[in-house]
């Protein structure tokens, strides 16, 4: 109990003031977040027991790297285990000394799929023949897995489906949406790979990275039933004006390509357990700063819309607290998660391409609309340590984020009109840049007004 009242006080004696160094606390507050994503917990609490036949674990995802080691650690030594698990390139955690290696983990591209995903998913529905009722199948699934998990639907390519899920990022979709689409367009998503282990048990373990934690959103939902259809896809793409070759149309036309859906046999007896979701990690967040003194206020972990808009709102909220001490009293912490979308406006002849995601472009928004407040710093960043498909995992917004920019004749109108969060930012040296975090529980926001 000494040990650990000597590390309590220690871990608080490290945390930064928020008076003394605001973009501190707030970059102490999304690490607090993130640590409260990893596995390894949340696996503990919901690990099944080893089934009397073989146990083979399958999964996809960002988190995946650091999900396969967890559960190597957390698994029966004397009880048998292999698999393969699939996620994206450079994020497998190094591996603890000591920890023997029991699981294969692969790498592929993410957000846009390539021939390493596509070969993953090709052997992971492989390993899933000859599986029997008294076997078990646990699934680790997390975010990016819907790219990670690529195995095209017939009459599409994997060049086709690559320009398919290119188009549907930059159309401003929501997740749920483009993973309706993905679902559909896929022999292994949407509850395709659960059914495929029929007859034996399938427990499903995840980390959710999508607003309200619908398991069947999450990396498209290879391991749960899907209530969508062929007509929801159809019309979504059609919503967002994104071609698909007329033998696919006529197949979703006909519902050809219909996924496993609620009441199938096949599901009896599965189970699926979130061990991290956003709402969590906020919790956490906002624990760190009611112990550092600072007023909480969680908005919602839930947060859609256009990235851009979602700051203006954000900001509007918080020069209300820091002129009116409405409808909060400063000093004050405001945190939100959730997924916003970023539409890529077209561009104009010669013009150079902008480059970065929805943390960033959050706080583009966000600093316009803010003029310069005094007192009012903020941070949102990608908790998987990837702002779209950048370095960084997100960015800073100051009192003289404006000001600093306007000496260096960088104007916000321009990057917000190319969708250029990452030269904005990386010119002011405000880029919030991790690295591979090793966990996915999406968007982290957070605003201190003192």
């Amino acid at each position: 109990m000494q040990a650990q009242n000597t590390s309590s006080r220690a871990q608080a004696a490290a945390t930064p003031v928020p008076q003394q160094d605001p973009a501190g606390f707030l970059r102490h507050l999304y690490d607090v977040a993130v640590r409260n994503a990893l596995p390894i917990e949340g696996l503990a609490r919901h690990l099944p027991k080893p089934p009397k036949g073989r146990t083979l674990v399958l999964g996809a995802g960002k988190a995946g790297g650091s999900m396969a080691q967890a559960l190597e650690a957390l698994w029966p030594q004397d009880a048998p285990l292999s698999g393969l698990v699939v996620t994206r390139y450079a994020h497998i955690p190094p591996r603890p000394e000591g920890l023997a290696q029991r699981l294969e983990v692969v790498e592929a591209a993410h957000p846009v799929p390539d021939a390493a995903g596509l070969a993953a998913a090709e052997r992971i529905l492989a390993l899933t023949e000859g599986l029997t009722a008294d076997d078990l199948v646990i699934c680790l699934i997390s975010g990016g897995g819907s790219s990670l998990l690529t195995l095209p639907a017939e009459g599409i390519d994997l060049a086709e489906k690559q320009r398919i899920n290119k188009a549907l990022l930059e159309s401003g979709a929501a997740i749920g949406e483009m993973n309706c689409v993905r679902k559909h367009l896929s022999r292994i998503k949407g509850g395709r790979l659960a059914a495929a282990c029929h007859p034996a048990k399938v427990v499903t373990l995840t980390i959710s990275d999508v607003p309200g934690d619908d398991p069947s959103v999450i990396a498209s939902g290879p391991t749960v039933p899907d209530a969508s259809t062929c007509a929801d896809a159809l019309a979504i793409l059609d919503r967002y004006q994104i071609g698909i070759p007329e033998s696919v149309r006529a197949a979703l036309q006909a519902g050809e390509l219909e996924t496993p859906k609620p009441g199938d046999a096949r599901f009896e007896g599965h189970e699926v357990h979130l061990i991290a979701t956003p709402q969590q990690s906020l919790e956490a967040a906002a624990a760190a700063a009611r112990a550092a003194g600072i007023a909480v206020h969680v908005l919602s972990d839930e947060m859609e819309g256009e990235s851009r808009e979602v700051g203006k709102v954000h900001a509007a909220l918080a020069r209300a607290v820091a002129r009116h001490d409405q409808p909060f009293a400063k000093p004050c912490v405001i945190l939100s998660g959730g997924e916003t979308t970023v539409t890529i406006r077209p561009r104009q002849p010669g013009a150079a391409k902008g480059r970065g995601g929805r943390a960033g472009e959050f706080c583009l928004g966000l600093a316009q609309a803010l003029q310069g407040q005094e007192k009012v710093w903020a941070l949102a960043a990608d908790t998987d340590g990837i702002d779209g498909v950048e370095d960084n995992a997100g960015a800073r917004v100051s009192p003289c984020t404006l000001k600093r920019a306007a000496e260096l004749n960088l104007r916000i109108s321009d990057h917000l009109d190319r969708n250029d969060a990452y030269g904005y930012f990386s010119a002011l040296g405000d880029l919030v840049i991790t690295g591979p975090t090793h966990t996915n529980v999406n968007d982290f926001r957070a605003i201190l007004v003192l």
